[in-house]
């Protein structure tokens, strides 16, 4: 046992009736007050009588009654302290034409363990689809090396807190419309809490001549699925199949006036403000992922499209890219009108 302090003898006290006992700790701890608990604690632990151990224990009930306590303890803190969980590696696909991507990112949590969230965006409704789980380092470059090979869309590694940062602005839209996430989000949600939306790429004043370039963009395959949705144009598209197969003898000129009053329709319904705005952001984001992949010709085409379509007097019927979009709609729509494409799989709605 640990010696107590002079004026409190544990061998003494042992040699004492119970309600001497008593008085004598009581004694004790009313004249030491605080500076009595480390003694009375020994006591109570440490004492070889039993007796005294009681005694000791009631002796610091009622110091605890008048408020009289030791501090508390500090927690031990592990070996290994638990970290905070954090978003540690991400990745983002090429945005599809109806303006949805793939995004992973990478939780690592306690003691090194990470888990992968794997989602589905889309920039007119939000978070589309959510999985993932638990894996291994091994098992997650197995899974880039497969993506990579099967994607069609462009895929690169980005700073998490893009990738966190869109997640957020997709919760923002579900606030926005009054919806919500699909269920199999709720496992994730609480990992977004408080962060901010991406901040949105910067554009710089578009070289007007890679704006007229730029439905080359169109050309590339993975933007093959970029055009306006088929289903908005149909009319137009059937107007406009009429108008090439009528027997009456028109000139190709007054033909060609009246195809691009169609077109010039299409463009001024489908590519309003906010339509404009959006494909913009589009192509912006494309930029973005075309620098990373390493291939900045095709980005700057993007960037200067971009820039030139988000401008507030921005006309869609002078940008190559908007007619490109307008005219491959119409195209798409016909097909779908001779019944040569599934409704279905010409859609651009997510």
């Amino acid at each position: 046992m640990t010696d107590a302090a002079p004026g409190l003898d544990a061998a003494r006290l042992a040699t004492l009736a119970e309600d001497a006992l008593d008085d004598a700790l009581r004694a004790y701890a009313d004249a030491h007050g605080a500076a009595a608990l480390p003694v009375l604690g020994d006591l109570a632990a440490g004492a070889a009588d039993r007796a005294v151990r009681r005694g000791a224990k009631r002796a610091l009930y009622r110091l605890a009654q008048r408020g009289v306590t030791a501090p508390a303890a500090p927690a031990v803190r592990p070996v290994v302290e638990r970290r905070a969980e954090r978003a540690a590696r991400a990745w983002l696909s090429g945005v599809d034409g109806s303006g949805s991507r793939a995004v992973w990112i990478v939780f690592e949590g306690a003691y090194g363990a990470i888990t992968l969230c794997s989602l589905i965006l889309n920039d007119t409704v939000g978070v589309v689809d959510a999985a993932g789980g638990e894996i291994t380092k091994k098992r997650l470059d197995a899974e880039l090396a497969a993506l990579r090979a099967a994607q069609k869309l462009p895929w690169v590694e980005v700073e998490p807190a893009r990738a966190v940062g869109l997640v957020a602005e997709a919760l923002a839209l579900h606030r926005q419309r009054g919806s919500a996430p699909p269920a199999a989000f709720a496992r994730w949600e609480g990992r977004f809490a408080g962060a901010g939306p991406a901040p949105v790429p910067a554009l710089p004043a578009p070289d007007p001549a890679l704006v007229e370039r730029s439905a080359e963009l169109l050309e590339l395959p993975e933007l093959a699925g970029w055009f306006l949705d088929p289903e908005s144009v149909q009319a137009d598209a059937v107007e406009r199949e009429a108008l090439r197969t009528s027997r009456l003898v028109v000139s190709d000129q007054i033909k060609a006036e009246r195809e691009e009053a169609i077109l010039g329709g299409v463009l001024a319904r489908e590519l309003g403000p906010e339509a404009r705005a959006r494909w913009a952001r589009r192509l912006a984001e494309t930029a973005l992922v075309l620098d990373a992949a390493g291939r900045p010709e095709p980005a700057g085409l993007a960037r200067a499209a971009a820039a030139t379509l988000a401008a507030p007097d921005a006309d869609p019927a002078r940008h190559p890219l908007a007619r490109g979009l307008a005219q491959r709609a119409l195209d798409v729509a016909a097909e779908v009108a001779a019944g040569r494409i599934p409704a279905a799989d010409a859609s651009r709605k997510p």
